[in-house]
């Protein structure tokens, strides 16, 4: 890694950042111990984790990037809008616009790639200072200490396959016992040394080592503290994620399954709630934002809540693709977490409709046209400066809208879970068990929904993908979803405007078009000795 020993000292010094119960959440100051205090007792190592779990949402600039490129608040969104799920209306005020036209993750000198690499890397070094201390240590097995290693495992196996399967091909369209994958490094002790690129298969071997690891100590360790910390359900859901990405289908069913246990899917009103808490019936894991640690206009409501009083949104409202929208039945209760007739305000719309019921085709008059934008904003309590859109999304709302008040940010929901068992179950040709899990959630989530109109592989398999698109909307996977799939962008019936999106608007299949992987950021060729720029994407 570049710089490597200064790089294992931020992670094992800088995430000293929160003690471990609420009440210091809600009211300590962000600080910093030693290396050697940190990992001292197990009550300090638990001081470093804490950090990890603020580090997943919180602005966290590291040595030559940025705090408005950081954490899951920013790279949730971000990887949706390069993926097609986020769809911007309007380039507002140039936030990810050049993440959306596939500008940033191409370019080994931006942030953007630097930050995502760097980032999970100082998980990995955190990870690693956890794990070494305690496995070459003498500390006495307790349940306190087997949740402090079987979260540092699992953020380990988390991090690493957030890196391989982003700035490396993936498994299922690739060589993986060849291809190139990231470093893998343990060492916390001098020399401190780099490392070059694994393949791809060794990774993914780790990761997997890891994760089972982590489970294992999970199963004998005390209860999680909450929803942020990684709980064994949390770390069979990781498990599944990485079973799934590699065609572990036997495997990503069952940990999906095991997954959700204890965590029922949303009713509808919890559903149309506006997702901004991790206390929902089927979060498994999320991050509890505070608000002495909030990140204000780089939160992760700032880029997504069309409530959030921040530029971004007033002049952006995020939409869904009109062809996706589209297909979602009338019964389905979804269908009103997008407002499809929602006026175009916006003069600056890349779609050349907005500003008045002149060029916008659903409105005949300027009082209809006001009308139908003052019942919006009154009904979801946005501002007199927020824009509207067609098929603007209202799915993430403030518990405080027209604030910029802080609110939850989720990474893991049991209905995920769901969809990876379904997904798994027909790739194995599994068609009853597929069923099974498909109905689970169209049954909840569509009062008409009939499993038994999907009796093959391909059937189950296009309605799983609309159901994920449709269900997961904004939450961070369509990416990677399409480098799994195999699928190339298109967003020619989606509403997305070219203009806007540019190299963005379409893209071949990731097995065709190395523009699926990210670049490695320059400033990790210009220091690390075992890669150089043959070993670029």
């Amino acid at each position: 890694m570049i710089k490597l020993k200064s790089l294992i000292v931020i992670a094992v010094v800088t995430v000293i950042s929160i003690g471990c119960t609420e009440d210091f959440l809600d009211t300590a100051p962000t600080d910093a111990i030693s290396a050697d205090a940190a990992l001292s007792s197990p009550e300090n190592m638990m001081l470093v984790l804490n950090g990890l779990h603020r580090i997943m949402y919180a602005q966290n600039p590291l040595p030559g990037g940025e705090s408005s490129r950081s954490g899951e608040s920013h790279f949730i969104p971000a990887l949706d809008a390069q993926g097609g799920s986020i769809i911007h209306s309007s380039p507002g005020n140039g936030w990810m616009t050049a993440d959306l036209q596939w500008l940033n993750h191409t370019n080994p000198n931006t942030t953007t790639v630097y930050n995502f690499w760097y980032q999970r890397y100082h998980f990995i070094a955190s990870a690693n200072s956890i794990i070494n201390t305690i496995e070459e240590g003498d500390f006495a097995e307790t349940p306190e200490l087997n949740n402090i290693l079987g979260q540092a495992y699992a953020y380990r196996a988390w991090a690493y396959h957030r890196l391989v399967t982003t700035f490396a091909k993936g498994y299922l369209i690739g060589n993986p016992s060849s291809d190139p994958g990231v470093p893998l490094v343990f060492s916390t002790e001098p020399p401190y040394e780099s490392a070059p690129r694994s393949s791809v298969e060794e990774v993914y071997n780790q990761i997997e080592t890891d994760i089972n690891t982590s489970i294992d100590y999970l199963a004998d360790a005390s209860a999680p503290a909450n929803k942020s910390h990684i709980s064994i359900n949390a770390a069979h859901g990781i498990k599944a994620r990485v079973a799934l990405s590699k065609g572990d289908w036997e495997v990503a069913a069952t940990s999906a399954e095991a997954a959700r246990e204890g965590y029922p899917l949303l009713s509808e009103s919890e559903w149309l709630s506006g997702f901004n808490t991790y206390d929902l019936s089927e979060v498994i894991w999320g991050g509890r934002v505070i608000d002495s640690e909030t990140n204000y206009f780089q939160s992760y409501f700032y880029y997504i809540s069309p409530t959030f009083n921040g530029s971004q949104n007033r002049s952006n409202p995020k939409i869904i693709s009109s062809e996706l929208y589209d297909q979602i039945p009338e019964t389905d209760y979804r269908s009103e977490a997008w407002l499809p007739l929602a006026p175009n305000t916006n003069p600056s719309a890349s779609n050349d409709q907005g500003g008045g019921f002149e060029s916008d085709p659903n409105y005949d008059s300027e009082d209809e046209f006001w009308n139908a934008w003052e019942e919006i904003i009154a009904t979801y309590g946005m501002t007199s400066g927020h824009n509207t859109h067609p098929y603007m999304t209202v799915k993430f709302l403030q518990q405080n809208p027209g604030t910029i008040d802080p609110d939850d940010v989720i990474y893991m929901r049991a209905s995920e879970m769901v969809l990876i068992e379904a997904e798994a179950r027909a790739m194995m040709n599994d068609i009853e068990g597929a069923q099974e899990a498909l109905a689970i959630l169209g049954n909840a989530r569509d009062s008409a929904f009939d499993v038994s109109e999907f009796s093959t592989q391909e059937e189950l398999m296009e309605e799983i993908k609309f159901q994920r698109r449709v269900e997961l909307w904004g939450e961070g996977f369509s990416f990677h979803d399409h480098i799994r799939w195999d699928e190339p962008l298109d967003h020619t019936n989606s509403g997305a405007a070219r203009v806007l999106y540019q190299d963005g608007f379409t893209q071949d299949r990731p097995s065709e078009n190395d523009d699926w992987i990210w670049k490695i950021p320059q400033a990790e060729i210009n220091a690390n000795p075992y890669i150089t720029e043959s070993d670029q994407n």
